[in-house]
């Protein structure tokens, strides 16, 4: 009897056993395991690969160069094919800026999206791309109408069928998100849960690091063009002076994660980029179609960039510290500088542009090495893609925007007359009421019997 106790024991303890694997079989699965080194080596060979694509022409043309300087000769050909194109887009005028913005922000997304799709192989399963998409749309829906609220409100509210959409502009854009989430869970897929949790957490921090970031450009656009051409072409002097510095020069190696970065490419490129901020920075403040703020003009129905300079782009007088005053009067000169105080601020970005700015190139080549890939594309040959070209444009135009509104952004009479005119009129009627008081009761205005 005890014998027969025992087996059924151990029976129903098999049956338990069996049990356990059975739901544990339900919850894993073999394809929810982090990529193996062999995997990982094989995306290489699956993502493009842009420094080693080279057009025909260029390739028979340049077969007598040994690899090093045949790639010199490549990346210098389509740097200057890219400053060029890039002086063609100013030439078009903030719209230009604004669309090309935004195509390269689709651009560095579709990079990485489409990594995180060869390092997870998720490409059989349904929806996950249409989703990737979908949240960028519903981003950008939220982050461009914030622009398109704040600059161009009058001109959205005098159209009845847009008004809606002015005043839910952030409910609307929250209702797209939230229909994205319940989209996303109702397409979990069982045994590829894993999967699915971390490409939608690739996908949220795709969509921080280049569609955040490209909003944050169109608002430096708008505080005007100089505030966006100065940082940009700070970034690309630093990367342009610090590879030839580095490839001429460069002796010491900087830093692990770039084997091919070194000191002296960093130092001269830093130097450089000093230099030639300050340089562009005083050619552009001497006309007032880079200075201007992009502002809503009531009068003529369009958005305009005619304005009074402001004291940040006309020159000032400035008294010199006592020790260089007596200094300069030794030989006779001023004990005062006229300069315009944007010039001042320029040296601020081309710090940051040549100091910090090259730490996004290092994350996106520690992102890559994570990965051992070479490059984010192949759009560009001898550069790479898109991404691989803009890594420290986005870092730049964080710290620009934040600049911006720490020490240069006040509260601007164009602005605030933006949020007047959405206003009914009988509000606009008491704000003005209140506002002619006041200036009465300081002083500023006097009304005749």
């Amino acid at each position: 009897m005890s014998e027969i106790r025992r087996r059924r024991g151990e029976g129903e303890e098999s049956d338990k056993g069996k049990e356990v694997e059975s739901d544990q079989k339900e919850f894993d699965s073999e394809d929810d395991k982090t990529p193996d080194e062999k995997y990982v080596e094989d995306i290489s060979k699956v993502l493009p690969q842009g420094t080693d694509k080279t057009p025909e022409v260029l390739d028979s043309a340049l077969k007598g160069l040994d690899a090093r300087w045949r790639n010199w000769v490549i990346r210098g050909i389509f740097t200057w094919l890219m400053i060029g194109g890039f002086c063609l887009i100013i030439y078009g005028g903030p719209l230009a800026l604004m669309v090309t913005t935004l195509i390269v922000q689709v651009k560095c997304f579709s990079e990485i999206i489409n990594i995180g799709y060869a390092v997870y192989r998720i490409h059989g399963l349904p929806w996950f791309r249409s989703l990737s998409w979908y949240f960028l749309i519903t981003s950008n829906y939220f982050f461009y109408g914030e622009s398109l609220v704040d600059y161009f409100g009058v001109l959205v509210n005098r159209t009845d069928y847009l008004r809606v959409l002015v005043t839910y502009h952030r409910f609307i854009s929250f209702c797209l998100y939230i229909l994205g989430f319940v989209w996303f869970v109702l397409s979990l897929v069982k045994r590829y849960y894993m999967k699915q949790f971390s490409l939608f957490a690739w996908t949220h921090v795709a969509l921080l690091i280049v569609v955040t970031q490209s909003y944050l450009i169109i608002q430096n656009i708008f505080e005007g063009l100089i505030w966006f051409i100065v940082p940009v072409s700070m970034i690309v002097c630093n990367d342009v002076m610090a590879y030839l510095f580095g490839f001429f020069f460069g002796r010491t190696p900087l830093i692990q994660l770039s084997p091919k970065k070194t000191w002296e490419g960093f130092i001269g490129g830093g130097i450089s980029t000093v230099i030639f901020g300050v340089m562009m920075s005083y050619v552009m403040v001497q006309y007032p179609y880079f200075v201007c703020p992009i502002a809503f003009n009531e009068a003529l129905g369009k958005m305009t960039m005619d304005c009074e300079p402001s004291y940040l782009f006309r020159p000032q007088e400035y008294t010199l510290p006592e020790s260089l005053a007596s200094v300069s009067s030794l030989f006779s000169l001023k004990k005062t500088v006229t300069f315009q105080p944007f010039l001042l601020h320029s040296l601020s970005l081309s710090l940051f542009s040549s100091v910090i700015g090259p730490f996004g190139g290092f994350f996106a080549s520690g992102f890559k090495r994570a990965f051992k890939i070479k490059d984010f594309g192949d759009i560009i040959p001898g550069h790479g893609g898109i991404m691989d070209r803009f890594d420290c444009q986005y870092l730049m135009a964080t710290f620009v925007n934040v600049y911006i509104s720490s020490f240069i952004h006040t509260l601007s009479p164009q602005r605030i007359l933006q949020q007047v005119y959405s206003l009914k009129p009988e509000e606009q009627l008491q704000l003005y009421g209140t506002l002619r008081d006041h200036l009465e009761n300081t002083g500023y205005l006097t009304i005749g019997p």
